[in-house]
């Protein structure tokens, strides 16, 4: 028989600081503790090394986690130069080490530009990626190497804030799918030295950039569960970009039936968001080509 879900019903997108040290998924585990929630679930992990902003779901929210999985990230890393390891980042074994004298700014700078717009990239061994069910890290940890496809990234900014030393500081924003590791990994190659990422923090995902760390959350766990839900952004706000369509009562009733119906004024293509005329959420649809709305997810807020 299966397990009955525990805890309340509630709505709506955390914005979590995710500290160094834990999982996504352990982090995940922690915050819907802190709420009660019945149902939630994160929109991409961070590695154990990596801090910053993890959109975390709450309930109806959780069907809309895979529009904030095809957001651009932001990101703020430091690159070590001159050594490369195992996993990409400094909780590998070291596998080289190569000197970096002579190598300035001037110099990555201009390295720097051959990775600006679409670029292929091959996915780390020591990644989620799954290979028949499995995942490549943990094959990785069997000194298992499986064969990976390149795939096509965009990096739409590339900037170096600083270098000292072989320490390189520098903020991306990338689309969905780009392993800084691998940039770092890549950029060290183009160099002739190596490197790889001994530091990351993600500080934007889509229009995402305030963000709570658990010391918050807690804090305002001690005032009770709706101190807590007022730091939640609303389960639309997801779909920030999306054009929004306005519904009256009448069609709104059908439109949660499942059927398609003719809105006056609505956009002629793409996917819309659907709201009632008192502004409440109702859900997601997609323009037919007879100019007719679909529903495809309903929200039941």
């Amino acid at each position: 028989m299966a397990r009955r879900r525990t805890g309340r019903n509630v709505h709506g997108i955390l914005l979590l600081n995710k500290p160094v040290g834990i999982s996504s998924n352990a982090a995940l585990q922690r915050v819907k503790r802190l709420y009660n929630a019945r149902k939630a679930g994160h929109t991409g992990s961070l590695d154990n090394l990596a801090s910053g902003l993890l959109p975390i779901c709450l309930g109806e929210a959780t069907k809309l986690s895979g529009y904030l999985l095809e957001a651009d990230k932001y990101y703020q890393a430091e690159f070590t130069l001159g050594v490369t390891t195992e996993t990409g980042d400094a909780e590998g074994k070291v596998l080289q080490t190569r000197p970096t004298t002579g190598i300035d700014q001037n110099q990555i700078e201009a390295a720097i530009k051959s990775f600006i717009g679409p670029i292929e990239q091959v996915p780390p061994m020591y990644s989620a990626i799954k290979h028949h069910g499995q995942a490549l890290y943990k094959l990785a940890r069997q000194g298992k190497v499986i064969e990976r496809q390149a795939r096509t990234v965009i990096i739409h900014s590339f900037k170096v804030l600083s270098l000292i030393e072989n320490r390189l500081t520098v903020k991306v924003h990338c689309s969905k799918g780009t392993y800084i590791r691998t940039l770092a990994e890549d950029l060290g190659e183009v160099l002739g030295c190596g490197a790889h990422v001994t530091g990351l923090h993600r500080f934007g995902v889509g229009q995402y950039r305030e963000m709570f760390d658990f010391k918050t959350l807690e804090t305002y766990a001690q005032k009770g569960l709706e101190a807590l839900d007022s730091l939640l952004m609303p389960v639309h706000s997801a779909l920030y970009h999306w054009p929004e369509v306005k519904l009256n009562d009448d069609i709104a009733y059908y439109v949660r039936q499942g059927d398609a119906v003719q809105v006056s004024q609505a956009p002629s293509s793409g996917w819309v968001k659907l709201f009632t005329e008192d502004n409440q959420f109702i859900g997601i649809a997609e323009i037919l080509d007879d100019g007719r709305i679909a529903p495809r997810r309903i929200m039941n807020l």
